[in-house]
């Protein structure tokens, strides 16, 4: 399995230049059992990563345009009567799928933001009263522009919880910018397909192997001090919930199995804990008056704790 993880993570960097450690984040996410909010400005291939991943894990893909006149059953199905049948009839919505890309999230309102974040919490939906579940593999990747906010409804702290990492995408630098566009022109003329690394059967036992990597208790009580410690500095207003390091170890977990060991390391957890956290905790509007950078704040904290031996 090891060599079919090496792979795709390769053929994905091929095919998505210059964001190496967002792509393997976004791959962790996804194999934990978690959701993914991406931040960043238009044109910057966010689209391209979650379809990218999930043909490479020939899994089912579908993408919700989010406007504010999009309701809850335009994203989970609806009941209709069927005339012809003299009965009614239930048309499931585009989150039956095994990848959803949310497209500007932060466009809908909060009711149908909602919708959307229950399946993520529940892996059902139910319509009319009928509940359905969805499939065992289910992954949202839900994006956000990070520089217009005209028109939007932000989502919530609560709602933001939810997601294991928040990953930001910014540009890439001149090389890496150029060969996207090169490679996008040699596509024009020469379309290819990517060919799936994973089938469904693989997956489902990747998932489980991950399941099974070892977290020692010394690490558990890392994670926990790095967790409860959010919420004991003065210049953060709210810290991170327990859902935070329940994030934090499973995809400690996952990053560990990328790197081919069945035990989570220290530095797994610092990898994971910057995107895991960044969207859990506010900063006190005093550190925000200060010019304090929300990462910059995660990392001094991480940096704080003992490292177990």
């Amino acid at each position: 399995m090891t060599s079919t993880i090496t792979s795709l993570l390769e053929k994905y960097e091929e095919k998505i230049i210059g964001q190496q450690k967002n792509l393997r984040l976004l791959l962790t996410a996804a194999l934990a059992g978690g959701h993914v909010l991406i931040e960043g400005v238009p044109g910057t291939g966010k689209t391209q990563m979650v379809k990218t991943l999930a043909n490479l894990l020939d899994s089912s893909f579908n993408r919700i345009q989010f406007t504010p006149d999009l309701l809850p059953s335009d994203i989970t199905g609806s009941s209709i009567y069927n005339m012809k049948e003299h009965a009614f009839q239930t048309l499931k919505g585009p989150i039956f799928t095994n990848v959803l890309l949310a497209d500007e999230i932060n466009r809908t309102p909060a009711k149908t933001q909602a919708a959307l974040l229950e399946a993520m919490e529940e892996k059902q939906v139910t319509i009319q009263g009928e509940t359905y579940k969805l499939p065992n593999f289910f992954f949202v990747a839900a994006t956000q522009n990070p520089i217009e906010f005209e028109g939007t409804y932000p989502l919530p702290e609560a709602q933001q919880d939810r997601f294991f990492f928040k990953l930001k995408v910014d540009f890439p630098t001149l090389e890496e910018e150029t060969s996207v566009l090169q490679m996008v022109m040699a596509e024009q003329s020469n379309p290819q397909d990517i060919t799936a690394i994973f089938t469904n059967e693989a997956l489902a036992e990747v998932q489980n192997a991950i399941q099974k990597v070892h977290i020692s208790d010394e690490i558990a009580d890392y994670i926990m001090k790095m967790v409860r410690k959010t919420r004991e500095l003065e210049h953060i207003q709210y810290g991170a919930s327990t859902r935070a390091a329940i994030a934090i170890a499973k995809t400690a977990q996952a990053w560990a199995y990328l790197d081919n060991r069945d035990y989570i390391t220290p530095d797994d957890v610092k990898i994971v804990a910057v995107p895991s956290l960044r969207h859990r905790i506010q900063l006190s509007p005093y550190a925000e008056l200060e010019g304090s950078d929300i990462d910059e704040t995660i990392q001094e904290l991480v940096g704080s704790i003992a490292v177990p031996r």
